[in-house]
């Protein structure tokens, strides 16, 4: 059997996926140094925690928060509480939400942070003690004009709770709801927040299937949809196709997965959760082993999880039209050229799950101003903002496609031991769309002194 060897440090694979938008960027050639410094992370803090736990014994976890652009506006990211969080993982997440916030145009910078727990074995009561020692560790490292954390992975509105009155009682007397997005309503959060990156996601692929993207497939309406994760983005992601006329054959979860060809009752499976912890042993379903969705056939194959889940080793066996990446690096870049050569659409993920940090954006404003749009404004605003990102990354790469004899030749210049430059993908022109919108606003800005 053939084996593949990868590199699947996050932060390897971000600096491979913004080289490979470097050819079609020739103006930072200008100003040598340029491509690093958009690169290189502004601040990373790594911070100890020490947490006394219900039992009386003192355990110590460890917090990174990554800041790695303030280009553009503050930085933005959110918080994760997950067993392999480490600093290069954060650095790689906190990379990709600078060109996510570019993407969609929003007056942000990337940030990023985590801790590395397992949530499945705190209380609340020790969720919030790591939650409060966190944000006290990391100070003015965070604010409202500096750097706004907002939920990831095993993080929710109750962690940005604690994370807002942390800080509050570090700062009285100031507006401290924009400190923190994704927020209960009651403390500023805004509607439309909690299933932002699903619906994002959902925008941008009904914008492709009516920009003929890919052929075969006009509309969702009759499509299958396939979603590995079911937290937050896998479970709205799952009703928001299902409403417009997919079918979700399969999901699944940490616990394992499930499969239907005639297509699952959300409604149902999501009880299921609830109540046992994962979507395993749905009685009215076939389970599959762990992985084994990735490779269901279907029209529409939804990572909603974590990174590396399709590599080089199972993406010869991918078996849809579309990846659509909700969750945050879940293609490897080798993987990326196997499924490319295959015919296989991927919607990179600073497009496919920018949603979530677009009305993070809006709650910010809202705080900002002291407002609260209603639901339907939030989701018209989304809507317009992915929509305008999509239509932006299809032109750029059908002009890269249209150019790429002169990129080739022009970069055979300047790199003459490179490899020849390949048709580029949908990951490739996202890149490039939003780091020349980076390179421009450090350009405009200059180094100070």
């Amino acid at each position: 059997m053939q084996t593949h060897t990868e590199d699947l440090n996050p932060a390897h694979i971000a600096r491979l996926q913004y080289e490979m938008a470097l050819p079609y960027l020739g103006g930072l050639e200008e100003t040598p140094g340029m491509a690093e410094w958009l690169f290189q992370p502004e601040r990373v803090v790594k911070v100890t925690l020490p947490v006394r736990m219900d039992d009386g014994r003192v355990e110590v976890f460890h917090g990174y928060r990554v800041l790695h652009s303030s280009a553009r506006g503050p930085g933005k990211g959110g918080i994760r509480f997950f067993p392999d969080v480490d600093e290069d993982e954060v650095i790689a997440l906190a990379t990709w939400m600078t060109w996510k916030c570019a993407l969609v145009d929003v007056p942000f910078g990337g940030a990023k942070g985590g801790v590395r727990c397992d949530t499945r074995t705190l209380s609340r009561r020790e969720k919030a003690a790591i939650t409060r020692r966190f944000t006290t560790e990391l100070g003015d490292n965070i604010g409202p004009h500096t750097d706004i954390p907002a939920p990831d992975m095993y993080t929710d509105a109750q962690t940005m709770a604690w994370i807002y009155d942390t800080y509050t009682m570090l700062h009285p007397g100031e507006n401290s709801f924009p400190i923190v997005t994704g927020k209960p309503l009651d403390l500023g959060g805004s509607p439309g927040r909690d299933t932002a990156t699903a619906r994002g996601g959902f925008f941008v692929t009904r914008r492709l299937l009516e920009l003929e993207v890919i052929p075969e497939l006009p509309s969702l309406e009759g499509s299958t949809v396939a979603i590995q994760g079911f937290g937050n983005a896998g479970l709205n992601a799952a009703h928001f196709f299902s409403a417009a006329g997919a079918t979700v054959i399969a999901v699944s979860d940490r616990g394992g997965g499930i499969l239907t060809p005639d297509g699952l009752n959300i409604a149902e499976v999501a009880n299921h959760k609830r109540e046992t912890g994962s979507v395993a042993d749905f009685s009215a379903a076939k389970p599959l082993a762990p992985g084994e969705l990735l490779e269901a056939t279907c029209d529409i194959l939804v990572p909603a999880a974590v990174e590396n889940e399709i590599t080089a080793e199972n993406a010869g066996r991918i078996n849809s039209r579309m990846v659509l990446e909700l969750a945050n690096g879940p293609t490897t870049p080798a993987a990326d050229r196997i499924l490319a050569e295959r015919g296989i659409t991927v919607v990179p993920d600073i497009l496919a799950n920018a949603g979530g940090v677009v009305v993070s954006y809006f709650e910010w404003v809202q705080n900002l101003q002291n407002r609260q749009w209603n639901e339907h404004e939030v989701d018209e605003r989304l809507e317009e903002k992915m929509v305008r990102a999509t239509d932006a990354v299809v032109t750029k790469r059908a002009a890269l496609g249209a150019g790429l004899d002169r990129y080739r030749t022009e970069w055979a210049e300047l790199e003459p031991d490179a490899p020849p430059l390949e048709d580029p993908d949908f990951r490739t022109a996202a890149y490039v769309v939003a780091v020349a919108r980076v390179a421009d606003t450090l350009n405009d800005r200059g180094i100070f002194p």
